[in-house]
């Protein structure tokens, strides 16, 4: 009896230290004052605080979720086709996925980028990159939906990209892989020298966001890694990270890493601009395509462009320099000041950080130590700023949270890692599982962050989910660092690998968000406004259904006269004006996708009918009560039928 009385006056007193713990009363306690599981739940019916845009990696999509919840909204269709969507399959969307090699419906989506003003993001247009294909996009983020592709010429494996200066000026594209520039047919063996590194500046209209390349700084044949802009003090310049310095074409894990240093490539486009706008630069033959979305047509234009205008480093003396940074980085990262630039180099034992006021002196007293291809090249000593000693193993990427700490993921170690601007000590670290790549920080890649979470992407997820076989999904983890110490918070599952992530406060974004297109504003040239000016119209073999859809009903429904080999395009216009009312479209045999059309959208499909017969063709997105009524039929008759072109809503052909 004394023994149970001692085992409960024992539970009790810890109870009374427990309780007495967490009633106390520290404000940097951050996410430690409370359960994970209550900082991550939205109640239902209410909104997360951040949007993350997440790139889909070899999915070529963008994927959009809600912080800190995880969940996932919407998957934005970019570089890939997408049959949920119609996009890439139906006549409208078709040309953004032109390129200067045919169409081409896939691509490997890495670094999405919001927009900026005054150094802040501003929740306009997110920006991201297809690393195969050269291509750069744009995403309207009042309509989620990507409305420009320009394809990068002179590049391969566009992968320093898609980030954008202070003011969205420029979004900016380098090269990762060194070509022949212009291309032509030579020997692999014959590289060095030879080959040449593209880095674009792609100009960026203020009202519109139209895209066009404004000039190509062509480089040392380097691979370019990661890019960042500066930004504040160091506003007008950009930041690329290189590796193979020595120019090796064949077993890069062991050619490419003999040199003890690499380079940042630090860039002064505002000097350049300058010169190319007073005439500067050389026009060099070029061939690749500029796709743009037209929302007042809901239809995107192809457009093949023959030139670029080049720049030779060399002919804007003080506009390139080249900082040496330990072999092999990754990223390269520059703090809200504008003053750090952080070159995580993968094989160091410790991560560099460059000055860029010191970048600027060392300039000014011309302290080189060489040059390679005629760019000085800074004394290291003269331009590094401080060494973070010892901090994990396989630096790649730094965000920062705009109160003086920079976080760091280390693949190999598999952590996040919190360390002090300007001290460089180690003030955190919590594991990753696994293998972590990027990290993100809701405007990390500004003068503003939002320091209250960081995700982090991992390569790796093993055990951290239910099996599905050989092939498990791609994970994300959400850590708060509101306080002194980061917490884990939640893992999520990700569409594709996540590469890079941009995130911005929910608020920046919800209030420009559209609900629908209006039916007077839509200029599509098939579009059909009314139900009284359907129609169905042969040109030869040719054959244009002029519909429409409403709940819930097509017109019209019953349609005979086509004929074995005929190609039928169906416009239909969707005559909802009401919020969150799309229409589905699927034709029976039909070698493309279903349509999914938002109210007050014209959107085509094509049908070739191979077989005479009589064809349903139904909505597939639920919209009312009577949804399954929703459906028509096509008469296929032979290829020399006389049966007349007829149609009809409501009543029998006759």
């Amino acid at each position: 009896m004394k023994n149970i009385l001692k085992s409960m006056v024992a539970l009790l007193s810890i109870l009374v230290a427990f309780t007495s713990c967490n009633n106390t009363s520290n404000q940097n306690a951050g996410a430690l004052s409370g359960s994970a599981a209550e900082k991550v739940y939205v109640n239902p019916g209410e909104h997360d605080e951040f949007y993350a845009f997440i790139s889909g990696g070899f999915s070529g999509q963008l994927s959009v979720y809600g912080l800190p919840s995880g969940r996932l909204f919407k998957v934005i269709p970019v570089f890939s086709q997408d049959a949920e969507k119609a996009y890439g399959y139906n006549e409208e969307t078709k040309p953004m996925l032109n390129t200067s090699h045919g169409f081409v419906p896939w691509d490997d989506s890495h670094h999405p980028d919001i927009s900026q003003t005054n150094g802040v993001i501003d929740g306009r247009w997110v920006f991201i990159n297809g690393n195969n294909t050269p291509r750069i996009a744009k995403i309207d983020l009042s309509t989620f939906e990507t409305t420009e592709i320009i394809e990068v010429p002179n590049s391969a494996g566009n992968h320093s990209s898609s980030f954008v200066t202070e003011n969205t000026e420029y979004v900016v594209a380098g090269t990762r892989f060194s070509v022949p520039i212009p291309q032509k047919d030579m020997p692999i063996k014959d590289y060095k020298g030879n080959f040449k590194g593209a880095l674009s500046f792609i100009s960026v209209d203020p009202e519109h966001g139209h895209m066009d390349i404004k000039f190509q700084l062509i480089m040392p044949g380097f691979d370019y890694d990661l890019s960042h802009p500066g930004r504040g003090k160091s506003h007008g310049w950009f930041f690329f990270s290189t590796y193979n310095t020595e120019e090796a074409s064949t077993l890069m894990e062991v050619n490419a890493s003999q040199n003890d240093k690499d380079f940042i490539a630090a860039v002064n486009w505002k000097k350049i601009e300058e010169y190319v706008n007073n005439g500067g630069g050389t026009m060099m033959a070029a061939n690749y395509a500029h796709n743009v979305y037209d929302e007042s047509t809901h239809t995107a234009t192809s457009t093949m462009k023959k030139e670029v205008l080049t720049v030779n480093p060399l002919d804007v003396p003080g506009a390139v320099y080249l900082m040496p940074t330990p072999k092999s980085p990754h990223g390269c990262d520059v703090d809200p000041t504008g003053e750090y630039i952080v070159g995580s180099g993968k094989l160091s034992a410790n991560l560099t950080v460059h000055s860029f006021t010191k970048m600027l002196a060392a300039i000014e007293n011309e302290s080189f130590a060489g040059d390679a291809y005629g760019i000085p090249i800074i004394d290291f000593e003269a331009s590094l700023a401080g060494v973070v000693e010892q901090p994990g193993l396989g630096p790649l990427h730094t965000e920062f949270d705009g109160k003086g700490n920079a976080y760091t993921t280390f693949f190999i170690s598999s952590e996040v890692v919190k360390w002090k601007l300007g001290t460089w000590e180690v003030v955190d670290r919590q594991p990753c599982y696994y293998s972590v790549g990027h990290l993100m920080i809701p405007g990390g890649n500004s003068q503003k962050p939002f320091g209250k979470y960081v995700v982090a992407m991992n390569k790796i997820t093993k055990d951290r989910y239910l099996p599905t076989g050989p092939e498990v999904t791609q994970s994300a983890q959400l850590y708060d660092i509101s306080g002194d110490k980061m917490e884990l918070l939640l893992d999520f599952p990700t569409v594709g690998e996540p590469h890079y992530a941009a995130g911005c406060p929910a608020d920046l974004i919800k209030p420009r968000s559209k609900k629908l297109f209006k039916l007077e504003e839509n200029n599509h040239p098939y579009a059909t406004k009314n139900e009284a000016d359907t129609k169905v119209v042969r040109e030869g073999k040719d054959v244009h259904v002029y519909m429409t859809t409403i709940r819930s009903h097509f017109s019209p429904d019953n349609i005979e006269g086509i004929k074995v080999g005929d190609k039928v395009y169906f416009h239909i216009t969707n005559l909802e004006q009401d919020y969150d009312v799309p229409h589905g479209v699927s034709m029976i045999g039909a070698n493309t996708s279903e349509l999914l059309i938002m109210p007050g959208q014209t959107e085509t499909f094509v049908w070739e009918p191979k077989q005479v017969g009589v064809w349903p063709f139904y909505c597939t997105d639920f919209c009312s009560a009577l949804h399954q009524e929703m459906q028509g039929y096509v008469r296929v008759s032979a290829a020399n039928s006389s049966t007349p072109l007829r149609w009809s809503l409501g009543e029998d052909i006759e």
